[in-house]
């Protein structure tokens, strides 16, 4: 009986944007091949988006904050040197790691951390084996710990490649100008011999040991793709305007040629693999080849991974995988789990990942253990840390800075150690902020901001680099550390928490240290603005913003804004936009689903919402703007399912979905009957609200639920005068509703007054019956003007204007929250036609009422401000 394999591909930043073209123009026929037997789609990426963090975290199915792998460098383990991560820095058991326990084979080739290699059952080729010297005039022995089992060596040494035996054979198929390069200035022919030398050998190791060991799992990872963009992507069609038409008209196939590569590279391996073999090809993030290509790399750590996109892409084909089909939700971390799933071992409960069930043909039920890292046995790990020269990785640790994922380290020791110390930690900071832990990020970044780090003499500045003292604008005394980072999280932290008072001392704080930075902070600045209700002020900042350097993520900031505006068409209009320059960003399309349900446009908006979750599978805005668009189009059953998926993702409780399955389940019971949120039916706990404009007859409705026998929640702090001779039944709180709403739990099963413009700080966790009480506006005017010692007869139009706004937005706003059920109570028919208001006010809050003592209050006396 043939016993299934499973091989795994990595192709680090392969993007579906360059990959699509190329498959319709026939130029990556084994990759088209492996889709049209097998399944593909999306795969989303972690942050930070550094590889050496994600490749791990695709072996584990781990975050960063559980493996260890935090960076591209990391302290040696005496702590007096840093040099290029390793394997050691892993703490949690990866794939081969659990299949060696369970007496499976593995072989590993490449992947990046795997230096010094593993004693697994199988053949370990780390990361260090294709890493040579590019001088022909030196000799490139193969390192210690670089090859598992050692015996290994012999068979493979002489399967590197080397950058001196690239040939025009190689080059001109990819840069067919070639010749036209002044290779004295311009080292792109330099880069491009060492890239594909190593992937080459990287290429000649794997097939080999596919070939001639006995194996179940194999992993071979490729830095071709990513390295070829770091390189050439500026180059890549369409032409930027920064571009000398010369250098593009050398390099633009540069890119395109790395992908065609990959693919024949895929080919061999399909030829040397039989049909019971699972073939999965995927990479850890994409990279940005249109519109959204930095002209110019910013000052940031790693600032180059900035270039990366969220989405990579996966492909997989096997025995009992689903044939030609799409998709969707996967993320790195559910590799592990699912591969461990086709050898029928049980996945980690403490593995972020989950077993992707979707792309079986014949998915079986996954079993599950409390940790694979509690098991005690022999996992083939490593038992000893490896001690490495420096000299041994100064290839590595260039290759590193010639692509800007590292400074050049620093020639004094102490302060090259610190940085790196001070990276990780930041690193694990961005780990928490992506997993949304952010108390446990802002603490590791406060203490980054408020640590004392030494200064730069003046002897220090004249030995760094040109380029980075006039990149940081280094002066002396000025810190060896630059904080801007980590006061950037900070400020991202504040907006995502609401904190806008802490926001702005954070984007203070930034334009101080750099003024740069200005320019770079304005749409932080313009949340700050919305989020203290200066809505007016954002929208004017954004679109001049937008002028200068449009951007997706501006139109959709903008969008947001007219949302709160009420500007639906407008906001239609700003998520569009945000789209045509960002198609696969699904809270861009969970926008503009949510703006369409405004504007009635059901079926569209469910079309956004699900190509919102079919981007990313676990967004439970998306599964909730779904049902509500299912609801409104009657389709029931399914509405229900996305609001029970929506409240199953969401971390904390989802009160609105909560509701709104309550809601659904109401009119599933009652189809016939059911017109609205509700039919006038007593929820446990509700709160009722009377609201209004001030002086539309609140204090009477007030009147009439205290006489009827609902509890008020009152402090009386505002006594009964003149123009309310009967009480005004308010509370304080409520003034300040606005800011703080934590108090609403007190009002419930009791009344409680609420201005109609405070009604959208309600909390959504409570149920609510509000009485809105409808005034002739003239009237309410009228009596406001009296009440303030101003003249009755004269009306202010923009006040009329405003009050007009207020009321178009009550009905929207009802509309949207789930939890809130509304009736339009008219002050004259309370004053004309009182037992017929109070029947209907009793029959809505769903509760026994004294419908005598209610009407009773009606004191047409009072009515004084009469149009």
């Amino acid at each position: 009986m043939k016993k299934n394999k499973v091989l795994l591909i990595g192709w680090d930043a392969a993007d579906w944007k360059v990959i699509g073209p190329l498959l319709a123009k026939g130029q990556m026929p084994a990759l088209k091949k492996l889709i049209d037997r097998g399944v593909y789609g999306n795969m989303s990426t972690m942050n930070p988006p550094y590889s050496p963090m994600l490749w791990s975290s695709v072996a584990t199915g781990k975050t960063p904050d559980k493996h260890g792998v935090l960076g591209f460098i990391e302290l040696m383990p005496d702590k007096k040197g840093i040099r290029p991560v390793t394997a050691n820095s892993r703490k949690a058991k990866a794939i081969w790691n659990i299949l060696h326990h369970k007496g499976f084979k593995s072989n590993l080739v490449g992947w990046w951390p795997s230096f010094p290699a593993e004693p697994i059952n199988g053949v370990v080729v780390s990361d260090k084996f294709q890493k040579v010297n590019k001088d022909p005039n030196k000799k490139n022995p193969i390192a210690k710990g670089t090859i598992h089992p050692e015996s290994f060596t012999e068979q493979l040494k002489d399967l590197r490649m080397f950058p001196y035996e690239i040939t025009e054979a190689h080059i001109l198929p990819c840069i067919p100008k070639a010749a036209k390069i002044n290779q004295e200035t311009d080292k792109g022919l330099e880069s491009f011999a060492k890239i594909l030398a190593e992937n080459t050998s990287v290429h000649a190791a794997a097939t080999n040991l596919i070939r001639t060991t006995e194996w179940d799992f194999t992993a071979v990872y490729y830095d071709l793709i990513d390295h070829f963009c770091h390189a050439f992507m500026r180059f890549h069609p369409p032409k930027q305007k920064h571009i000398p038409e010369e250098a593009f008209d050398i390099y633009k196939d540069a890119v395109v040629s790395s992908y065609r590569i990959q693919d024949m590279m895929l080919a061999r391996k399909m030829e040397l693999v039989d049909e019971d073999t699972t073939i999965i090809v995927m990479s850890d993030h994409g990279f940005e080849s249109g519109v959204n290509r930095l002209a110019k790399m910013p000052k940031y750590p790693a600032a180059p991974a900035l270039e990366h996109r969220q989405f990579g892409m996966f492909v997989a084909a096997g025995p009992n995988i689903k044939k030609n089909e799409k998709i969707f939700g996967l993320g790195l971390i559910d590799v592990a789990p699912t591969i461990l799933h086709m050898f029928g071992l049980p996945i980690g409960k403490d593995m972020d990942g989950k077993v992707a069930l979707d792309i079986f043909k014949e998915p079986t039920q996954p079993q599950y253990i409390d940790s694979w890292e509690t098991v005690e046995g022999d996992f083939g790990q490593l038992h000893t840390t490896e001690e490495t020269s420096p000299l041994d990785d100064q290839e590595t640790m260039q290759q590193l800075v010639d692509l800007g994922y590292i400074e050049k380290p620093d020639e004094k020791i102490e302060t090259a150690i610190l940085k790196t110390t001070c990276d990780l930690k930041h690193n694990l900071a961005r780990v928490f902020l992506g997993k949304k832990d952010f108390e446990k990020a802002k603490n590791i970044l406060l203490e980054l901001v408020t640590d004392t780090y030494p200064v730069y003499t003046k002897a220090e500045l004249e030995k760094l680099p040109e380029n980075q003292v006039k990149r940081q604008n280094l002066k002396e005394n000025d810190s060896v550390i630059d904080v801007i980072p980590f006061y950037m999280d900070l400020l991202s932290i504040a907006l995502l928490e609401k904190n806008f008072d802490k926001a702005a001392q954070y984007l203070k704080q930034l334009r101080d240290l750099d003024r740069n930075f200005e320019v770079n902070t304005l749409l932080s600045e313009a949340k700050i603005l919305l989020g203290t209700g200066k809505t007016q002020q954002a929208l004017t900042l954004l679109k001049a913003v937008e002028s200068k350097n449009p951007s997706a993520e501006i139109w959709h900031q903008m969008g947001k804004i007219q949302v709160q505006l009420q500007h639906y068409n407008d906001a239609k209009m700003s998520f569009e936009k945000a789209l045509e320059i960002e198609i696969d960003r699904a809270k861009f399309h969970q926008s503009l689903a949510d703006v369409l349900i405004r504007l009635n446009d059901y079926e569209t908006a469910a079309e956004h919402a699900l190509t919102a979750i079919e981007l990313v599978k676990y967004f439970p805005e998306a599964h909730y703007t779904l049902g509500e668009a299912l609801e409104k189009l009657g389709d029931l059953e399914n509405a229900k399912m996305a609001y029970e998926t929506a409240a199953k993702l969401k971390p904390a409780t989802h009160y609105r979905a909560e509701q709104a399955i309550e809601n659904v389940a109401d009119k599933l019971k009652n189809p016939s009957e059911f017109k609205d949120k509700t039919d006038f039916k007593y929820r446990d706990n509700q709160i009722v609200i009377v609201s209004g404009l001030p002086r539309s007859g609140t204090s009477l409705m007030m009147q009439m639920l205290d006489a009827g026998g609902v509890s008020v929640l009152t402090d009386a702090n505002r006594t009964p005068d003149i123009s309310n001779p009967k009480g005004y039944f308010e509370y304080d709180p409520v003034m300040s509703l606005h800011k703080d709403n934590s108090w609403l739990g007190l009002a419930q099963n009791k009344s409680v007054k609420v201005v109609a413009p405070l009604l959208k700080y309600l909390d959504p966790k409570y149920r609510y019956k509000v009485i809105f009480m409808n005034r002739d506006l003239t009237e309410v005017i009228k009596s406001q003007q009296k009440m303030i010692g101003k003249n009755p007869d004269v009306l202010p139009v923009k006040l009329l204007e405003n009050f007009k706004k207020h009321l178009n937005q009550i009905e929207n706003w009802k509309d949207k929250e789930p939890g809130v059920e509304l009736i339009y109570i008219n002050y004259t028919d309370a004053l004309n036609n009182p037992i017929e208001t109070v029947s209907k006010v009793t029959k809505f809050i769903g509760q026994d009422l004294n419908v005598t003592k209610m009407a009773a209050c009606v004191d047409k006396s009072l009515y004084r401000n009469k149009n």
